[in-house]
């Protein structure tokens, strides 16, 4: 069976198949790795949109463990995940430190993000929208994604990249390799 696309609702998504199925899908995603720094910023992120379905007090409670998690994971890991992102499933998110996802940021199934990735505000940034990345998009070490842009599903961007325009989907983006210059030899030889 194929997998509907991620349509920005997470909350209903939570809904759909289960807090406890889909942090299981996350803890998955981590390579069963309890301790990964990304998948502590993930479940944070994960009770914060959750706590959108759940009733008082709990709901009071779940914002506030929210609120200490998402500090802890900005000022520890370097891990910036507002419970405005919009996330699909099995997000992995690899390394931390330096990670900056927009707050308005959707985000698809299966992608991979990894250190010093951002998506932030480009020149034309509208109130409540970010960029859109489809699914199954992996960002390599070092991508910038700037203003409302939209990368498309199957997507590869290797190292540095610097996006500011539309992706479409089954591409691999990489920046030009770096040129060796020869020093100049100096006059007084």
């Amino acid at each position: 069976m194929l997998e509907q696309p991620f349509d920005g609702d997470e909350a209903a998504l939570i809904r759909r198949v289960g807090f406890r199925f889909l942090i299981g899908e996350d803890f998955r995603a981590h390579r069963r790795e309890p301790f990964a720094p990304g998948l502590h910023a993930l479940w944070v992120h994960r009770v914060g949109v959750h706590a959108q379905n759940l009733r008082a007090p709990l709901r009071q409670l779940a914002r506030v463990f929210h609120r200490v998690g998402q500090l802890f994971c900005r000022n520890i890991y370097g891990i910036e995940l507002e419970d405005t992102v919009r996330l699909g499933r099995r997000l992995e998110i690899g390394h931390q430190s330096g990670i900056v996802i927009h707050r308005y940021a959707t985000i698809g199934h299966n992608c991979v993000i990894r250190q010093n990735v951002t998506f932030g505000v480009g020149t034309d940034w509208t109130e409540g929208r970010g960029p859109v990345i489809g699914n199954s998009v992996r960002f390599g070490v070092g991508t910038v994604v700037m203003g409302n842009v939209t990368i498309g599903n199957n997507v590869t961007i290797g190292p540095n990249c610097v996006i500011s325009a539309d992706v479409p989907s089954d591409c691999t983006l990489f920046v030009p390799p770096p040129r060796v210059l020869p020093k100049a030899k100096p006059d007084n030889c």
